[in-house]
């Protein structure tokens, strides 16, 4: 998967924002009366692909391929992200049985990824290796773009953030998902995404600047 164009200029975060600097890692509850209203059609589907139905599986990787991918992007390489979503989507195929609410399976997912890569990250402390952090292997695009630096330092930087602004930059910038979308597919509060985006690239614009890029 190559990730997107890294629209940085363009994002404009909320200026709601609360007084703590802390990020925000609230999960929407499946059970509250504002959560996201059912799709009758995306309830029968997570029926299908427990069942282990082809076309239901395939509508899940679609929905969930770009969260999937961000979520691991997020903590380990770009190598290691290719690799580990395919493992990624074989332990959310085994485990749809422990689904019974479609409204609870952002959160699953989101969960299962985070612990799939905190898994890999043990295993390689383990063993020699040479070290590589988190989005260092990401190339920059072609010669002559204008914009690889940029896209490299970017990314760079996102590694040094705390994990939940991380996850956010990770899956609008790189991902292209928007706020609500991001909201919608890990299962976090609107209101943390929001948070989190916006103090996330207020960081990251900090450290560009220090870069010299304004």
């Amino acid at each position: 998967m190559s990730p997107a164009a890294i629209p940085v200029h363009t994002m404009q975060p909320s200026r709601r924002s609360p007084v703590t600097d802390e990020p925000r890692t609230s999960e929407r509850s499946a059970d509250r009366d504002d959560a996201a209203p059912v799709s009758l059609s995306h309830s029968r589907l997570l029926y299908a692909a427990r069942q282990g139905d082809r076309d239901a599986r395939a509508w899940l990787h679609r929905e969930y391929a770009r969260t999937v991918h961000g979520l691991l992007l997020a903590r380990v390489s770009p190598a290691e992200a290719e690799d580990l979503v395919q493992e990624a989507f074989l332990r959310i195929f085994r485990g749809l049985g422990r689904v019974r609410d479609v409204r609870a399976l952002p959160a699953w997912i989101a969960n299962l990824c985070r612990n799939l890569a905190t898994d890999h990250l043990r295993r390689k402390a383990r063993r020699p290796a040479m070290e590589t952090g988190p989005l260092d292997e990401l190339p920059a695009r072609a010669a002559g773009d204008g914009q690889g630096e940029l896209r490299r330092r970017v990314l760079t930087h996102i590694a040094s953030l705390p994990e939940a602004y991380r996850e956010t930059l990770v899956l609008r910038l790189v991902e292209g998902m928007t706020g609500p979308e991001i909201a919608e597919r890990t299962g976090l509060e609107p209101a943390s995404v929001r948070v989190n985006l916006c103090r996330g690239m207020k960081k990251l614009r900090a450290l560009l600047v220090e870069d010299g890029w304004s």
